[in-house]
């Protein structure tokens, strides 16, 4: 029979360590595995500053007034790359300008993309019905907002996209994408 000296068994500070990093490891990759999850409950921030971003085609180029208007006649609505990169509406009004808004074209259900039905001078979402009017508010669900505004500015020919904060002009209320 063997006995076992003192050395041979390992400190109680290398025992602790060992504790210690296993308990970190095992917190480590659990946080790490729950940080998606929880981050997918958060609710969106509202993007960039202020100044707005450059409104982009559909092949990534800066749209400028000049080259919109010349292709896009009065009453037209056609899609851009907004912000965040969202489709967003710009609005060609009847005195051959770019309206002072634009509309983000994702649906406030299920997040599809709203075409513009000229025919009824509504959006209709293809995925589930849901309609709104030429301003973008719902008048008809299931659908439970109305479509998020931006504001549309022409800098040096340069079309700019910025967040809306203000009241939405649609209903009188606050904004709810704000």
């Amino acid at each position: 029979m063997t006995q076992m000296s003192p050395s041979d068994v390992p400190s109680m500070g290398r025992r602790q360590f060992m504790n210690f990093l296993t308990f970190g490891t095992a917190t480590g990759v659990a946080l790490g595995a729950l940080y998606p999850v929880a981050n997918f409950f958060m609710p969106l921030r509202a993007g960039g500053g202020t100044g707005g971003s450059t409104a982009k085609d559909e092949l990534g180029n800066d749209v400028t007034a000049s080259g919109w208007l010349s292709t896009h006649p009065a009453g037209d609505r056609s899609l851009v790359q907004g912000l965040k990169g969202d489709p967003t509406y710009l609005i060609v009004d009847g005195d051959a300008a770019i309206g002072n808004f634009g509309i983000n074209a994702i649906c406030t259900h299920l997040g599809c993309v709203v075409p513009w039905n000229s025919g009824a001078n509504k959006y209709i979402c293809p995925c589930h019905g849901s309609q709104y009017d030429a301003n973008g508010k719902v008048v008809r669900g299931p659908a439970p907002l109305s479509l998020a505004l931006t504001h549309i500015d022409v800098e040096d020919d340069n079309v700019l996209v910025s967040q809306w904060t203000e009241t939405d002009f649609r209903t009188g209320e606050k904004p709810w994408w704000a």
